[in-house]
């Protein structure tokens, strides 16, 4: 099995809504993760959690507030990129919650020795 990031995109305004939402909405937003993770079973290796106050460092030390919209993250494993692929078809992150949701799937390379 492949272990696979996952990694949510979404613009910071639309996170930011996230703190205004009423607990009947974020009981229902919880709900479709959920369903989600039991759809995965057990190649959900972790469910992640919400990402927010990003930072960029550069090589020579400078840190900036990231750009990349970074929302989130989870962990899956999948026999490969096809099957994890499958496993994002009807994601909560993308069913709806913004327009400009996005979901990156990456394969993580193994390293020989670690």
């Amino acid at each position: 099995m492949k272990k696979i990031l996952v990694i949510y995109h979404v613009p910071a305004s639309a996170m930011a809504q996230t703190m205004n939402v009423t607990p009947v909405q974020q009981a229902k937003g919880m709900e479709m993760w959920m369903n989600w993770a039991k759809r995965c079973g057990d190649d959900l290796l972790m469910i992640g959690s919400p990402l927010v106050n990003g930072r960029a460092v550069a090589a020579d030390g400078t840190v900036s507030a990231s750009d990349r919209n970074v929302s989130g993250y989870s962990m899956i494993q999948a026999e490969n990129m096809e099957s994890a692929l499958k496993m994002m078809e009807g994601h909560p992150h993308t069913s709806g919650w913004h327009s400009d949701a996005t979901i990156e799937v990456h394969e993580s390379m193994p390293i020989p020795g670690m």
